[in-house]
C-alpha cells in the first residue's frame, strides 16, 4: 500500500465547534467529494471535548495531499475557518499498511 494518511485534531474557540462544521461543510465537503487524490475522509467530533474535532484523510499519495492544501477552497476554509480555533492542528502523518476496503 503506497497511499498517505493524516489524523487532524482541531481545537476550536469555546463553544465553536458547530460553527466550525458549518464552514468545513461550505468549503471542504465539496472539495473533497471532487477530488480524486482522497481515498477516504472522515470528519468527526470528539466525544469528550465539546471544542476539538478529529478529521483523517487518506489519500492516494503524499503529493497528492500536498496538492490539495494549494487549491483555490481550502484557502478560501482556511480564511473563514482560522478566527474560530483556537491555534493551528494537531497533524499525525501515516502511512497505512493495511486497510479494509469500502
Amino acid at each position: 500500500m503506497t497511499s498517505f494518511a493524516v489524523i487532524i485534531k482541531h481545537k476550536t474557540q469555546p463553544g465553536k465547534r458547530d460553527e466550525v462544521q458549518k464552514v468545513w461543510e461550505n468549503h471542504m465537503a465539496p472539495a473533497i467529494a471532487a477530488n480524486p487524490g482522497h481515498i477516504a475522509y472522515f470528519y468527526c467530533f470528539d466525544n469528550a471535548d465539546p471544542d476539538s474535532i478529529c478529521a483523517f484523510q487518506q489519500y492516494t499519495s503524499a503529493e497528492a495531499a500536498q496538492d490539495f492544501l494549494k487549491t483555490e477552497s481550502y484557502a478560501a476554509y482556511l480564511k473563514d475557518v482560522e478566527p474560530l480555533l483556537s491555534g493551528p492542528p494537531q497533524v499525525t502523518a501515516l502511512t497505512p499498511m493495511w486497510s479494509k476496503g469500502a
